[in-house]
């Protein structure tokens, strides 16, 4: 089987949800360890350590490159697409994650607790520290590595 994966479009598919996965499991665990509770919401939730957005594009851009090789246009296309991800991640999304808390500061100081307005907090946990982006893409190039070793042993 690994034969029909190696070296094709299945196998980045396969590297991007493994890294994915990883990623948001790590997060869940660590969760579990800081806290003592385990809180199955971790696993869909956006920002923290590592950064999946970044652990899965470059999972994918690993194993085009593998795949592909490294001077393909294609691979070209995902490592443009990866770095404009992880650019997102720690730029644009962070940003608007230190908004939201800077919004709920305001709300919760000059807002007394009888106020009409919504009570919902904004959410945010959105973006990622670059060292949070770094530590995503270090885990999807391990992750795509680990699998083409993988499927190379097995073949």
């Amino acid at each position: 089987m690994s034969e029909t994966i190696l070296n094709t479009g299945s196998e980045a598919i396969i590297a991007l949800l493994a890294a994915n996965f990883m990623a948001q499991y790590y997060k869940y665990v660590r969760y579990r360890l800081r806290t003592g509770r385990w809180n199955l919401s971790i696993l869909f939730t956006t920002g923290g350590m590592p950064s999946s957005h970044s652990a899965t594009v470059m999972a994918l851009s690993t194993s085009v490159g593998l795949v592909a090789g490294w001077s393909s246009p294609i691979f070209a296309v995902a490592a443009c697409f990866t770095f404009i991800t992880m650019y997102d991640a720690a730029g644009l999304r962070r940003a608007a994650g230190l908004q939201a808390q800077a919004l709920n500061e305001i709300i919760r100081e000059l807002l007394a607790p009888d106020h009409r307005l919504n009570h919902a907090k904004l959410k945010e946990l959105l973006g990622h520290t670059p060292r949070e982006v770094l530590g995503g893409a270090v885990m999807g190039v391990v992750v795509s590595l680990a699998l083409r070793g993988l499927l190379l042993a097995t073949a």
